[in-house]
């Protein structure tokens, strides 16, 4: 799985105090908390930070947020947790098998019919490219022949931030010889905002839900990120929503000095 820290505050500090404690924390994703400024709105404020910048949008920091709430008595077991964020309110509940689903918006892909000239500086022959757009940013997709490939590929992190792409994901259909038997595997690289590879990218989903989708018509998937920890996703797709589900446990816990 994907480590990420969360930071519980009274209220949401400055932007700029919040990249320094991320940078300090040197993980994929830091993601800080504070309660809504409206005492009678019971939806809770939550941002994300990388080392380098603030993104709009993590999956993983979102699951392991909702895991503090849920094990620390911030919410009740059987309540859909709300949050406030640069994307839009998210919600996030527990379900009796200790599964954390989360709601997000589904990311569309859209073909990119030749192969990009980019893709052989990349290392890449693929099967099939694509481009995910969220807001004003965007991801760049690459299907590969087999999982083994998606396995054994060695990013150039130069040549992937040069593309200019928030991350840049490289996908396949699973095998029955993988752990778990997944639908689809992937890995996800994104040096433009300080990540050379992301252990598990609950984001990159929401547009891989779409892809796979549209490949193999099926909505419910099981997906597995083969980064060097790894982590095991299940993927529910409903057109403009996509449910993503996992686990966490808490590491350790301490405190920030001001």
């Amino acid at each position: 799985g994907n480590p990420a820290a969360i930071v519980i505050m009274d209220k949401m500090q400055p932007n700029d105090w919040m990249q320094l404690v991320a940078a300090e924390m040197n993980l994929s994703e830091t993601a800080f908390l504070a309660p809504n400024k409206d005492p009678f709105k019971r939806v809770w404020q939550l941002k994300w930070f990388t080392p380098t910048s603030e993104v709009e949008l993590c999956g993983h920091a979102t699951l392991a947020t909702a895991h503090i709430m849920f094990s620390e008595g911030y919410a009740k077991p059987q309540e859909a947790i709300r949050f406030e964020t640069l994307s839009g309110e998210l919600s996030a509940k527990k379900d009796s098998g200790g599964w954390i689903e989360l709601d997000f918006p589904t990311s569309q892909t859209k073909i990119i019919e030749n192969k990009p000239a980019f893709a052989d500086a990349l290392g890449l022959d693929p099967v099939q490219s694509a481009k995910a757009t969220f807001d004003e940013e965007f991801d760049y997709l690459f299907e590969l022949k087999s999982a083994d490939q998606v396995k054994s590929f060695i990013p150039d992190k130069d040549e992937l931030a040069s593309l200019g792409s928030r991350a840049v994901t490289i996908t396949a259909k699973g095998n029955q010889e993988l752990s778990g038997n997944p639908d689809f595997v992937s890995r996800v690289f994104a040096p433009n905002v300080g990540i050379d590879e992301d252990p598990v990218t609950g984001s990159a989903h929401c547009y891989l839900s779409h892809y796979w989708n549209t490949k193999m018509g099926q909505t419910q998937f099981t997906a597995h990120q083969i980064s060097k920890r790894g982590g095991t996703i299940k993927v529910d797709f409903n057109d403009d929503r996509t449910s993503i589900s996992g686990r966490a446990v808490t590491i350790f816990k301490g405190s920030l000095l001001k």
